[in-house]
């Protein structure tokens, strides 16, 4: 039988956004900022722009960060990133959906040793951030509180310290040029991290968060409401380290809340110096410092490790639900976690004692954890 040729389809138009339209326009208040509305309606004025895709050919508008222009069409502003279109005056930029860490000078962070230097003076630290962080050997403190130079032996002995894949806490002391940060763990606060659970949640973190903890309650795609985050995650608070009292014969744990993201829940250790004589300038480094790097985890009973799971639970609920996580909302949650857990119980006849808090009950937990918070 003849073969017949057709004609190739057409090939579909390509999607461009229209900046004169009225759903446009409905995006931004009359000042050019974003408008203030609840999440789900943000998602839906605005919708998700593709690398390359074609934003605008208007010469009246500046492309800004996330846009490029056209070789051949000098005009023609494309997208770079994945995400939504946001507009200042006539810049043109777009704003991911999912960044990495962006250091900033006192942020407290989580880290996790990935290299030793060669020459035994840092340790390159994975902070979430698109580049290693450095921690020199001059920004810790000695065993024994030894204030002095460091010497070739500190060089030598540099992995007694620190080595590869030890989880710390440290503080962002300054940035490089090419963005890169440079740590300092010199606080007692700050060290080595043992005794507990590491976790890593995305969301919002640092200027980010600090920017969408003020914006205000909203309303999430699952129907709770978020306070004031267009995402979840670490926000910046009076207390990113703190201590937490649990139930159930937990005992009480140390958080500490990276704002890069990273989180530890631990047990609670008192220290020494507290209980041997009383804590002083003179005494203070010397009696601490001793162990802080040791790598030995100290005895946990079975309840101290339920109750870091149900808090560890309780954050990834919070985040999964788009709400900010600090402090004072990870202690509403644990309370609520405690309730649907007695709830459970009631409704089942009989005795539940995980501490599972995800799916349907993370749902609860964050609503009544949202409760009355206005």
């Amino acid at each position: 039988m003849p073969i017949s040729i057709l004609p190739p389809a057409p090939a579909a138009p390509i999607q461009r956004h229209d900046e004169d339209s009225d759903d446009y326009e409905d995006q931004f208040d009359l000042d050019g900022d974003v408008a203030i509305t609840d999440a789900s309606s943000r998602r839906r004025a605005k919708p998700i722009i593709t690398p390359g895709e074609i934003i605008t050919d208007d010469p009246q508008w500046m492309r800004g960060h996330g846009t490029t222009i056209s070789p051949t069409h000098p005009t023609t502003i494309h997208s770079t990133l994945f995400g939504t279109l946001s507009r200042t005056n006539k810049l043109l930029s777009i704003t991911p959906l999912r960044t990495r860490y962006t250091p900033s000078i006192g942020d407290l962070v989580v880290g996790r040793i990935a290299a030793v230097s060669a020459t035994g003076k840092r340790w390159h630290v994975d902070i979430g951030a698109p580049l290693l962080a450095t921690l020199p050997l001059s920004a810790i403190n000695l065993p024994g509180g030894v204030l002095r130079k460091r010497t070739a032996v500190d060089e030598l002995n540099v992995r007694q310290y620190f080595v590869e894949g030890e989880l710390l806490v440290a503080e962002v002391q300054s940035l490089f040029q090419d963005g890169g940060a440079a740590l300092h763990a010199r606080s007692l606060r700050y060290g080595k991290l043992r005794n507990g659970f590491f976790l890593s949640v995305t969301g919002a973190g640092g200027e980010g968060a600090t920017a969408a903890a003020g914006a205000g309650p909203a309303t999430n795609t699952k129907g709770v409401r978020a306070a004031g985050a267009m995402g979840g995650g670490v926000v910046r608070s009076r207390r990113q380290m703190f201590t937490m009292a649990t139930a159930k014969g937990g005992g009480p744990l140390d958080v500490v809340l990276g704002v890069n993201g990273y989180i530890w829940i631990a047990k609670h250790v008192e220290p020494p110096a507290a209980e041997a004589r009383g804590m002083s300038i003179s005494n203070m480094d010397e009696s601490v410092s001793a162990g802080i790097y040791s790598s030995q985890n100290d005895d946990m009973s079975p309840e101290t490790r339920r109750e870091i799971s149900r808090v560890a639970g309780c954050v990834r609920a919070l985040v999964d639900w788009g709400v900010r996580v600090d402090e004072d909302m990870l202690g509403r949650a644990y309370d609520a976690a405690l309730e649907v857990e007695v709830q459970d119980e009631q409704e089942d006849g009989s005795e539940n004692t995980g501490a599972y808090v995800g799916g349907e009950k993370g749902r609860k937990v964050v609503e009544l954890a949202l409760d009355g918070i206005v």
